[in-house]
């Protein structure tokens, strides 16, 4: 990972005596993951994750994401479930972070993603966004079209670097999309962030969700538009329809789509890859120094924002419009 936040013997001991966990096995720290520093955590009662909370996150949307995966629990998803101390907190702190304990899910993330998997992730979503009503908390989403402009503005003068043209074709697009990006679909909470290393299977089973610190208060169809995005093409970046079909087809089989949901999938889709390639560029272009991990190239997302603006509608989705 990009960062580890690193304990004492002592601080650790002074922690975890907060809980009801037995006594500790092991503590192992986790390589996945670029926001904050996870650890497998091994005590008598089982294992755990353990995360300590970075500084990309804003210890304010704290409360939100925590209670969120409580609501969501509590409400059939199988997601992590946060541990609480004998105080009864949910979130403590550690060598000067904030820190949780989760629960520890079964299974792995799919690195070739099949039609089924992609069924199944349509499906999980789904019920995510139904589950999500009635939580109590609100989350703006700080990645979605406003912004997105003041994000491009932080790159821009090297944003050329990665292609000649690169900042220009950016700015034209995002114009595009302030003047057009829609505003009177159904909302409510979005996971935002369901990639394939945010999902687990165990035994050709979609065994829980993970990494809610995108989770936010949007529009669920751009819930979709980012995971077709990030299920549905292949490594040449070409779009896969049997998938896109099947993730589509996996969602409306538990929550309908309305008919303006169907008609703005792809300009949402096109939002969602300028919203990766915006981030991933940013992240290309400063790296820190000592890094231990390789940023993501932003061309990926580049090609399918070039996609999404040649389809004519849903049906290039495998979506009946």
């Amino acid at each position: 990972m990009a960062v580890y936040t690193d304990f004492s013997d002592e601080e650790f001991s002074e922690f975890i005596a907060r809980y009801d966990l037995g006594a500790v096995l092991s503590v192992k720290g986790i390589a996945e993951g670029v926001e904050n520093s996870n650890y497998l955590l091994a005590t008598e009662a089982g294992q755990f994750i353990l995360t300590l909370y970075e500084r990309r996150v804003d210890p304010n949307d704290l409360p939100y994401f925590l209670g969120l995966m409580e609501h969501l629990y509590e409400r059939g998803i199988n997601c992590p479930l946060p541990v609480h101390n004998r105080a009864g907190n949910a979130l403590g702190s550690l060598a000067n972070r904030p820190a949780a304990i989760f629960t520890f899910l079964q299974g792995m993330w799919v690195r070739r993603p099949r039609p089924d998997h992609c069924a199944m992730v349509g499906t999980a979503m789904a019920r995510l966004h139904l589950a999500g009503e009635g939580f109590g908390l609100s989350r703006r989403n700080a990645l979605s079209v406003e912004g997105w402009r003041p994000l491009f503005e932080t790159c821009v003068d090297r944003a050329d670097e990665v292609f000649d043209g690169l900042g220009d074709e950016i700015s034209r697009e995002l114009d595009f999309l302030e003047s057009n990006w829609p505003t009177d679909l159904p909302t409510g909470i979005i996971h935002a962030d369901l990639f394939p290393d945010n999902v687990f299977f165990l035994r050709n089973e979609l065994s829980g969700l993970i990494d809610f610190y995108f989770a936010c208060n949007d529009m669920r169809a751009f819930d979709l538009a980012i995971a077709l995005n990030a299920w549905c093409f292949e490594a040449d970046i070409s779009l896969n329809i049997t998938k896109a079909r099947a993730l589509l087809t996996g969602y409306g089989a538990v929550r309908a789509f309305s008919s303006v949901e169907i008609d703005a999938l792809p300009l949402l889709a096109r939002g969602a890859a300028l919203r990766f390639l915006l981030t991933r560029l940013c992240d290309w272009l400063s790296v820190p120094e000592g890094a231990l991990v390789v940023p993501k190239n932003p061309l990926e997302y580049y090609k399918k924002l070039r996609f999404h603006r040649s389809v004519e509608g849903a049906g290039s989705y495998g979506l009946d419009s």
